[in-house]
């Protein structure tokens, strides 16, 4: 089911919008401090990606416009990732028509009973995660 709806969202992202669900996610996490750009080491730590792919798509989305590296300020090895004009003007188009499509895949087909079940659920799958040493 993960992968059936995350391949479902990122076609209507592509369809709707032209970007895909990885930039989706970046774009958003950055939209949410749209104050200030982010250190890499926070996309990291907010989407929980490998560092690897973060880079990878970061230099992507550099290509495409959508955001910019800068020097950070504070610490000239770092590097914050902010933004571009173009960047913010597609996920405020997009945030709204994801919401709505997450409602439809989601909140419209189950009821409130079967979404606190599926909350209790997601909840003992994180403790689990957390409790255990599943990382390498």
């Amino acid at each position: 089911m993960q992968e059936d709806v995350r391949r479902h969202m990122n076609r209507h992202l592509t369809s709707e919008v032209g970007i895909s669900l990885a930039e989706f996610s970046i774009l958003s996490a950055l939209r949410v401090t749209p104050d200030r750009p982010m250190r890499v080491y926070e996309l990291i730590d907010t989407l929980r990606w490998e560092k690897t792919r973060i880079i990878h798509q970061i230099s992507r989305m550099v290509r495409r416009g959508l955001v910019e590296r800068q020097a950070s300020p504070e610490d000239g090895r770092g590097t914050n990732i902010a933004l571009t004009v173009e960047g913010r003007a597609v996920i405020d188009e997009a945030l709204p028509l994801h919401v709505l499509h997450v409602r439809r895949l989601f909140f419209d087909v189950l009821a409130p009973q079967q979404l606190d079940t599926l909350a209790v659920m997601s909840e003992a799958v994180l403790e689990n995660l957390q409790s255990e040493s599943f990382e390498e």
